[in-house]
């Protein structure tokens, strides 16, 4: 089987693409945008360099030149990059390319795994099902929602993510280490994953089952940021001081029962994520 990843030096696509390749009978390929995102301990002739999905041939050239079986696509802004909230740069690659890769690997009958975000929500409710109307109100979450792709082979994960990143700290786990003081936030409450399980739920559980081709939520119990960053600090062995803080209150907590029914999958407890993800970090880089 032939796996093509889409933004392959993302903080998501780069746990993807190396989880992926674990699977020896599987020959998975990632794209990059220059030379200079060349992933470690990825083989170069792995690596496809120099897509650029703003380009409208990009698409079309890169699946009739590698013949992917599956793709699965993690790329697109995040809202902690200066174009998160950009409308025009946050539409074309969180909104509109999806669909059109959508309708590429149809074409080219190839599966799509596209990923998501819980931010397509508020955060006002908590414990969102995939009925639940998206209500977010800034760019970066409508631009997400409006990217979501089922039906004809296609799947979308809606998720949400902490993990190592290869040169960035963008992410709240990298900003936390890099800290010796800051605030735990008790009332935001998260459910995501650790990138590494994330990928594994994809390599065993998503991609095996071609007939997923729906919404799903996948994640964790809710945790509040603050008991998570006390964990972070405690299997890191960090010595960060973390002011408990209940003035910020966000609950954008995904429930994952429909896709407990279609994987019986549960995610561990968090003291075991957070053990999965630290022993994780040595294999980044």
């Amino acid at each position: 089987m032939k796996i093509l990843v889409l933004g392959a030096n993302g903080l998501i696509g780069s746990t993807m693409m190396r989880v992926l390749a674990t699977q020896t009978d599987w020959q998975v390929l990632g794209t990059v945008r220059t030379r200079h995102n060349l992933l470690p301990h990825v083989p170069a002739d792995r690596l496809v360099v120099g897509v650029e999905f703003t380009n409208p041939d990009a698409l079309p050239r890169l699946l009739l030149e590698e013949a992917p079986d599956v793709v699965v696509n993690c790329a697109g802004l995040t809202k902690h990059l200066p174009g998160g909230n950009d409308p025009i740069p946050a539409l074309t690659l969180n909104a509109l390319l999806p669909h059109r890769l959508a309708e590429l690997c149809r074409l080219a009958g190839a599966r799509l795994i596209h990923i998501s975000s819980d931010c397509v929500f508020s955060g006002k409710a908590g414990n969102y099902l995939e009925s639940d109307h998206p209500d977010a109100t800034d760019i970066y979450g409508k631009s997400k929602h409006l990217g979501e792709v089922t039906g004809d082979g296609a799947i979308t994960l809606r998720t949400s993510t902490i993990g190592h990143e290869l040169d960035t700290r963008y992410g709240l786990l990298e900003w936390f280490l890099a800290q010796t003081e800051c605030k735990g936030f008790k009332k935001a409450v998260f459910s995501g994953l650790p990138t590494v399980v994330l990928a594994e739920v994809v390599r065993d559980l998503v991609i095996p089952n071609a007939h997923l081709t729906d919404l799903y939520h996948v994640g964790a119990s809710p945790i509040d940021k603050f008991s998570l960053l006390q964990l972070i600090a405690k299997t890191y062995k960090r010595d960060v001081i973390i002011h408990a803080d209940d003035t910020f209150v966000i609950d954008r907590s995904l429930n994952t029962e429909k896709f407990f029914e279609a994987t019986s999958y549960r995610a561990p407890a968090w003291p075991e994520l957070i053990d999965i993800m630290y022993s994780n970090q040595s294999q980044k880089s």
